[in-house]
């Protein structure tokens, strides 16, 4: 947050400075609480997936700091007057479905009156400290590895103007849903120490906040970024949120995108809601981290990797997308 001058404390980790998925406090030597907290606006139609995705998302960051979600309180924002209570109900059921999943117990939580309905979750895990991972431990070398397609803010978008297919609709909700927990879990097995999870900035702008806390290049290949059906047809017909083109012009400045067309910088922006981890993982141990992602059912896509601070052979952006 612009301004806002961070808490200091000998038992902070990760505090509001780092621009990471969520916050870490060291309660003992090999423990600590991870916290974050998210909440949206009905991104699809129907409540219980609206409930669900909400859910993941939240739980999403837990996951990409490598810990294990423990508890949540849920946030509520409903124009009372406006919607029946018992469409809330049905939002709840489907979050509720997806915490039990987690194995992450709801605490409580507080409800609003709002003129715009809102839906979400603080969530607190728990991590020992040496499992840690952040945006600032990619070294040159290594390898990127994505575990779920982009696409998620296009469709979306798709669904609110109707131009969404049934077979696009579906995809996306089962992407958003699907918990990040297996890929997490894979990930702790390697040991990996770097990474995060895509969602509101898109990939481009998730991957630069790795290279500036790493204080790292990346390149990017373009053609082997996995995406949900459809997708570029989708932004090539028009179909674009506002988000992923402010995503868009953040990353423009520092991202050197070659020929490219203006629908692969599009997709690569696009604002993702619950999407997959973004990995650094060294070479040697890339192959072991698709093993692991495959064994936990979890498609790990390598699209690229991390290179030293500046470019050798032309722009000095921090990203290359080729």
């Amino acid at each position: 947050m612009h301004g806002t001058s961070p808490t200091q404390h000998p038992d902070l980790i990760v505090g509001i400075d780092g621009a990471d998925d969520a916050g870490v406090f060291r309660l003992r030597d090999d423990v600590a609480l991870v916290q974050t907290v998210d909440f949206f606006t009905p991104i699809v139609d129907e409540p219980e997936d609206w409930g669900r995705i909400a859910a993941a998302n939240a739980l999403s960051d837990v996951y990409a700091m490598g810990g294990t979600p423990l508890s949540a309180l849920q946030l509520i924002g409903w124009p009372r007057d406006e919607l029946p209570f018992e469409l809330l109900g049905r939002v709840v059921d489907g979050g509720l479905e997806v915490l039990a999943e987690a194995d992450c117990v709801l605490l409580g939580g507080h409800s609003i009156d709002d003129p715009e309905p809102k839906y979400g979750f603080a969530v607190t895990g728990l991590i020992h400290p040496d499992d840690l991972v952040t945006n600032a431990a990619a070294v040159a070398g290594d390898v990127l590895i994505l575990t779920k397609p982009l696409g998620t803010g296009i469709i979306s978008t798709a669904i609110k103007s109707g131009k969404a297919s049934a077979d696009q609709r579906v995809a996306a909700v089962a992407t958003m849903r699907a918990l990040n927990a297996p890929a997490a879990a894979a990930a702790r097995r390697v040991r990996v120490r770097a990474g995060t999870d895509v969602t509101g900035f898109g990939l481009l702008g998730h991957l630069a906040e790795i290279t500036r806390a790493s204080r790292v290049s990346a390149e990017i290949d373009a053609a082997s970024v996995p995406l949900l059906p459809g997708v570029r047809d989708l932004v090539e017909a028009g179909t674009v949120s506002g988000g992923t083109r402010r995503n868009l012009a953040a990353v423009e400045r520092t991202t050197d995108f070659g020929g490219h067309t203006d629908t692969t910088k599009i997709v690569l922006a696009d604002a993702q809601t619950s999407g997959g981890l973004l990995l650094a993982v060294a070479e040697p141990l890339s192959a072991a981290l698709q093993q692991a992602l495959d064994e936990e059912g979890v498609r790990g896509t390598v699209i690229g990797r991390i290179l030293e601070r500046q470019f050798e052979d032309g722009p000095t952006g921090t990203i290359r997308v080729t």
